[in-house]
């Protein structure tokens, strides 16, 4: 067992997959948290599409992506916006419009640029191809927004519950709203080289709805939707190098898994579990 757990250490690439694997794994839950109570868990599959565009111009002319990337992905935060508060328009689709619009621009950008992005490492991820530079800099942003969090977890709680009540107390809404979609889309930056733009949201909401069936509270959902990121994260690494399988899918796979376990046997809201005469969860 333990030449098991110690025999990939001895790769460097392997250690700092698990390193970035944490860090995603810890980062992505807290944001995802927010998306899910908020019923809004497709915003983060739409910024990371939205990305895209930023990647392209950023590589063609030799800038940090994470400049372009930020850029574009609030861009596409700023127009939901503003569709949502000029037309009659539903946020659902403005977010598909958005993201179609979005995602066909930056394919259409890599081909008119003809820059040579890896497209398929952008879609899926390379975690194995991480450097310690990629470490750093996910750490950085990892531990930007969790003390964001940490020093506006009030505001926070008030904004995404009662958004009405919070404008009539005078916290500034719309600030809260901007830099929650900034918030949004350094985790999914953060997080491409791990998983993928088209993987992302798996591990933004998979973790944070496990913890939801298993705890009642906010904060604890973040702290225990962290943890199984970032076993989620292990696991999937681990599974990845013994059974030769690629890691972004292999992390999904592994948090869809323990998800499935908390649906079926969560002592509050499992399905195999639940208290008799109970047939479905209270509204």
């Amino acid at each position: 067992m333990l030449n098991f757990l110690l025999d990939p250490l001895n790769y460097e690439f392997m250690r700092n997959a698990i390193a970035i694997g944490v860090l995603v794994g810890i980062l992505c839950p807290v944001v995802g948290s927010y998306l899910i109570v908020q019923r809004m868990a497709l915003l983060g599959d739409v910024i990371a599409h939205c990305v895209l565009p930023g990647l392209s111009i950023s590589f063609f002319f030799g800038i940090d992506i994470l400049i372009g990337a930020f850029g574009s992905g609030i861009l596409g935060a700023f127009l939901i916006a503003w569709i949502r508060s000029q037309t009659r328009v539903k946020v659902d689709a403005a977010m598909a419009l958005t993201f179609s619009t979005f995602f066909a621009l930056g394919v259409t950008l890599i081909t008119v640029l003809e820059n040579k992005l890896d497209l398929d490492s952008f879609l899926f991820g390379d975690i194995l191809g991480v450097t310690p530079h990629d470490i750093q800099r996910t750490f950085i942003i990892a531990a930007l927004i969790l003390l964001m969090v940490k020093l506006f977890y009030k505001e926070l709680l008030f904004y995404t519950f009662d958004k009405t009540g919070a404008q009539a107390i005078g916290l500034p809404i719309n600030t809260l709203y901007f830099g929650f979609m900034a918030a949004i889309t350094l985790t999914i930056i953060a997080s491409m080289q791990a998983v993928g733009v088209i993987l992302v949201i798996s591990l933004l909401v998979g973790p944070a709805l496990t913890a939801y069936l298993l705890v009642k509270e906010l904060h604890q959902m973040m702290i225990v939707g962290s943890i199984l990121g970032a076993i989620a994260s292990i696991s999937g690494v681990y599974l990845s190098y013994y059974q030769n399988l690629p890691s972004g899918p292999a992390i999904v796979l592994v948090s869809s898994s323990l998800f499935l376990l908390a649906l079926l046997f969560s002592p509050s809201q499992g399905i195999l579990t639940r208290p008799l005469g109970q047939n479905h969860p209270p509204v």
